[in-house]
C-alpha cells in the first residue's frame, strides 16, 4: 500500500473527503521539517505510543571506527541518531496468524 492508497481506504472507511484524509495523513506521517507529528515528537528525542500499534522512537549510535572494505583502510564513523518502530504485542500477534 502506498501513500495514495492510504488515504483513499482513509477516506471510504470514515467517510471523510479525499482531501480531508489527505490532510490527516499528512498531519500525522510528513517527515518534512516541522511538518509530521510523529517526526517533530522524534525529532524533539521523545517516543511516540500507540497501545496494540507500537513505537516510534529515536535510538543514538556512538561514533566508532570502521574499515572500508574497498581499501582495507580505517575510517570514523560519525554517531548519529535514527528513528526506530516496535510493533506492539496486538499488532504481533495479528500479524503472526
Amino acid at each position: 500500500m502506498n501513500k495514495t492508497e492510504l488515504i483513499q481506504k482513509l477516506a471510504k472507511k470514515t467517510g471523510m473527503t479525499i482531501k480531508d484524509s489527505e490532510i490527516a495523513v499528512n498531519a500525522i506521517f510528513d517527515a518534512k521539517p516541522g511538518k509530521g507529528i510523529i517526526a517533530v515528537e522524534l525529532d524533539a528525542g521523545r517516543k511516540v505510543t500507540i497501545p496494540g500499534f507500537g513505537v516510534f522512537k529515536t535510538v543514538a549510535r556512538k561514533a566508532r571506527t570502521g574499515i572500508n572494505p574497498k581499501t582495507g583502510e580505517k575510517i570514523n564513523i560519525p554517531a548519529k541518531k535514527y528513528p526506530t518502530f516496535k510493533a506492539g504485542k496486538t499488532l504481533k500477534d495479528r500479524v503472526s496468524e
